[in-house]
């Protein structure tokens, strides 16, 4: 087996790390010293960048002005943005534009895909639900009506097909729920929002930040970014706008959670290598700390974390890539990858806040934002306990041997 990344992956890593060389972490406001959000908007000239490197059509196909390339190097990206804390929707619009090529009808791909490559439009996707802890596609019901056009079980439609009050007209359909912490909510010019029908069938839905019937509430993360309570009142959205295939929303929801992945790699080895850098010119005793034996051993664990995370980081990219079999379906290798990222992260950031004593809180330090922007990355995919008990299923699911 070659476990080598490929010359194009490699070259994808490669412009990033050009594109993200000038990026300082401290260029907003410290999350720590100011109230609401720390900006009203994404990094746009970090965007222009990126769009201008093509890093933004990573993984859309030629035919949409993209380099093709699979989710190892939209993950490979990833890794670096986050070692700079970018500020930019490239995971979130990304990974929706790559859903919608893959599941897409003609007529969606052909209006947002090469917009959305070129960076001229922002994707987003609403993926935590009501709560943040409920599945995201139960937080919203869609009714569609029947293509005689009558309601079907949801009302009769006149004779031109149009529905009563509330409920969906000819060719199109209605959502209704709240989906929380959705985040570039207010920059993004769309969200793709998961949600369930009556037949127990997930679907997406493509929306737009203005439409009818949508509401957004501010909430502010722990890294200061501005998130939005996603609230959908009746939301009539046009059949064209909705994707219905088997299983769009469970590769969405992979993709989505490997990149989360990447980015708590990416941010987790800068901070150690922060560490190890403020530990080997802090003295005490005349000699670095580096050298005692309590803090080198503390710092060999977090890099043991930190080569866990990266093994099964790209163990699950390489399944949502290929579509290979294994013993457990993706799903397993993408719990297993949650796993490591949401415990690691948290053990790298809170050894770095300890070797680092006091210098670690001052906020004229950049470490406090990457353990802000670490617990946000932690909260995004849910305590590991929960994923060992999903894997715990696939295993009775699918016995091994």
């Amino acid at each position: 087996m070659d476990f080598t990344f490929t010359e194009e992956q490699q070259a994808a890593a490669e412009a990033a790390r050009g594109v993200f060389a000038g990026v300082a972490p401290d260029a907003v406001p410290s999350p720590a010293l100011t109230q609401g959000a720390v900006a009203d908007d994404f990094d746009r000239a970090l965007w222009a960048r990126l769009a201008s490197a093509d890093l933004l059509s990573l993984l859309l196909d030629e035919e949409y002005g993209g380099a093709g390339l699979d989710a190892i190097a939209l993950c490979l990206v990833l890794r670096e943005a986050s070692k700079v804390l970018a500020r930019v929707p490239l995971l979130e619009s990304s990974a929706a534009a790559a859903a919608l090529q893959a599941y897409g009808g003609p007529e969606l791909k052909s209006s947002l895909l090469a917009r959305a490559g070129r960076g001229e439009i922002v994707l987003t996707v609403a993926a935590h639900g009501r709560t943040g802890h409920d599945p995201a596609e139960l937080a919203v019901t869609a009714r569609q009506n029947d293509p005689a056009g009558a309601t079907g079980t949801t009302g009769t439609g006149d004779e031109h097909g149009a529905g009563a009050p509330g409920e969906p007209g000819a060719g199109e359909w209605v959502l209704d729920g709240v989906q929380t912490v959705v985040p570039w909510a207010y920059d993004a010019d769309f969200v793709v929002v998961p949600a369930r029908t009556g037949d127990d069938r997930s679907v997406l839905a493509v929306v737009a930040r203005g439409h009818e019937g949508v509401v957004l509430a501010e909430q502010i993360s722990t890294t200061g970014e501005r998130l939005g309570e996603l609230r959908l009142e009746s939301a009539r959205i046009a059949d064209r706008d909705v994707i219905t295939a088997d299983g769009a929303w469970e590769w969405l929801r992979a993709l989505l959670t490997t990149g989360t992945c990447a980015q708590a790699l990416g941010l987790g080895e800068r901070v150690l290598a922060m560490t190890g850098e403020y530990a080997g010119k802090r003295e005490q005793f005349g000699h670095p700390i580096a050298t005692f034996q309590a803090v080198a051993v503390q710092a060999a664990d977090r890099y043991i974390d930190l080569r866990a995370m990266e093994v099964t980081l790209w163990q699950a990219a390489w399944r949502i890539a290929s579509g290979a079999p294994g013993a457990l379906p993706a799903s397993g290798d993408v719990a297993v990858a949650k796993i490591w990222a949401s415990e690691g992260v948290r053990r790298v950031v809170q050894t770095a806040q300890h070797l680092h004593g006091g210098f670690g809180a001052d906020v004229d330090y950049p470490l406090h934002r990457y353990h802000a922007w670490a617990k946000h990355l932690e909260l995004s995919l849910g305590p590991a306990a929960a994923h060992e008990e999903a894997l715990g299923d696939l295993l009775a699911a699918h016995p091994l041997g």
